[in-house]
């Protein structure tokens, strides 16, 4: 009877173990935003989630100059993030090849293969929110 109890109680506690599972490395991965202009590559370095852009569909300008003041290819456009909650991202930035300006975020993941990238000034509802899509799909 104890050996019953106790493969019992190791069969509960490995169970619930894997419910309580981290989710927080679930963005880790490349992306692709809507624009289908840049991919981006998320890792997680150290306790912080940072991307970095892969590829560029026009990396550079009529004259072969990277474009824009900055060169974008291997620029890291998202900053910091911490896992708030599941599948949330915040505190971080992320920098608009666009316009040149970098905006406060948050990240939300809606299923396993899509990302509502929010960048805003201030509060987040005055912004904007990009869907992006995974490149890879995870199995």
């Amino acid at each position: 009877m104890k050996t019953i109890f106790k493969t019992l109680v190791l069969f509960v506690c490995i169970n619930f173990n894997g419910i309580s599972q981290d989710l927080s490395n679930e963005i880790v991965g490349i992306w692709e935003p809507s624009s289908g202009k840049a991919r981006v590559k998320i890792d997680k370095i150290e306790d912080k989630y940072l991307g970095r852009i892969v590829w560029l569909r026009e990396p550079n300008d009529k004259n072969g100059n990277p474009k824009k003041v900055k060169p974008l290819l291997g620029y890291r456009m998202l900053r910091d993030f911490t896992s708030s909650e599941k599948k949330v991202w915040e505190n971080g930035t992320i920098y608009d090849p666009e316009s040149g300006s970098t905006y406060s975020c948050t990240i939300t993941m809606t299923d396993d293969n899509t990302l509502e990238v929010r960048g805003y000034i201030g509060v987040s509802l005055f912004g904007r929110t990009d869907v992006w899509k995974r490149l890879a799909v995870k199995k």
